[in-house]
């Protein structure tokens, strides 16, 4: 049978390209980005399997009515993919409160939303599987980007919680972590720099400035590659929580685990020393 996948952030990037893949397996897409004439564009050829809708993730109204055309549209929803988002950068005290705020409602709030609106629909399927679309700075902390980085760590607890809680519908849920991919992340539209500009942290920040533009378009990561994963995980009956997608991201969360399972082995007798009363 052919799945029905509904995916955030899909006018451009990762979004785009995974929407293409899962068209090019035979499945049915709903696309939804803030943009509606850029997604009816970018996806003009594949008539009726295609259903464009207008949406802002912040917007819990949007969420719900975008999920409801959905399904007036095609039945059901088999595949969710929370994949909008954007990078707020810049040392943490560079940046203003409402940038925090933002980032949130978009990287955090904005996956609670669709989630809130999709799950129902997957409850009475007693099936289905979610991406949350997380990224290596999930679990790496990275200088200079704290907020983007407070705001995947936020998705990873959410989803590994999340699992646990809807596993008894049949609904799966997985983080894709992605490295570093050959997309427009690092242009200002997706990558904001806040703009504090504290004397502090000017060299720091120009030097995160400088290699955001040295590596813009340059990474090593396939966006067509990582739909066909993703598509390859949708039909898997047991996916993981976790997918790391590229050598990157593998190597670098390799590298953060071993070296906490050092720390934590190095300081085990403190912790244990508070133990009893």
């Amino acid at each position: 049978m052919n799945k029905t996948w509904f995916i955030t952030g899909a006018a451009r990037g990762l979004g785009a390209a995974i929407a293409h893949a899962a068209l090019a397996a035979g499945d049915n897409v709903v696309v939804s980005g803030r943009r509606l004439e850029a997604l009816q564009g970018n996806f003009a050829d594949y008539g009726e399997r295609v259903l464009s809708v207008a949406l802002d993730v912040s917007d819990p109204a949007q969420a719900l009515t975008a999920v409801e055309h959905a399904v007036a549209h095609f039945g059901r929803i088999d595949v969710l993919v929370n994949n909008a988002g954007y990078g707020q950068l810049a040392p943490f005290e560079d940046n203003f409160a409402s940038d925090a705020d933002r980032q949130f409602a978009t990287n955090v709030f904005g996956v609670f939303n669709v989630c809130r609106a999709v799950l129902p629909v997957m409850r009475r399927q007693r099936s289905g599987r979610v991406f949350n679309v997380s990224s290596m700075g999930g679990i790496l902390g990275m200088g200079g980007a704290a907020l983007y980085c407070a705001s995947k760590f936020a998705v990873e607890g959410f989803s590994e919680s999340l699992a646990q809680e809807v596993a008894m519908f049949g609904i799966k849920v997985t983080l894709v972590e992605p490295g570093v991919f050959n997309t427009d992340f690092l242009d200002p539209s997706s990558a904001v720099f806040g703009a504090r500009a504290l004397e502090d942290y000017a060299a720091f920040t120009d030097k995160v400035r400088g290699a955001s533009a040295a590596y813009n378009h340059k990474q090593t990561g396939n966006p067509a590659k990582l739909g066909a994963a993703l598509v390859h995980l949708a039909n898997h009956p047991e996916p993981p929580l976790r997918y790391l997608a590229g050598s990157d991201a593998y190597r670098q969360v390799r590298d953060k685990l071993t070296d906490m399972l050092a720390h934590s082995e190095q300081w085990r007798e403190l912790s244990a020393s508070t133990d009893g009363m």
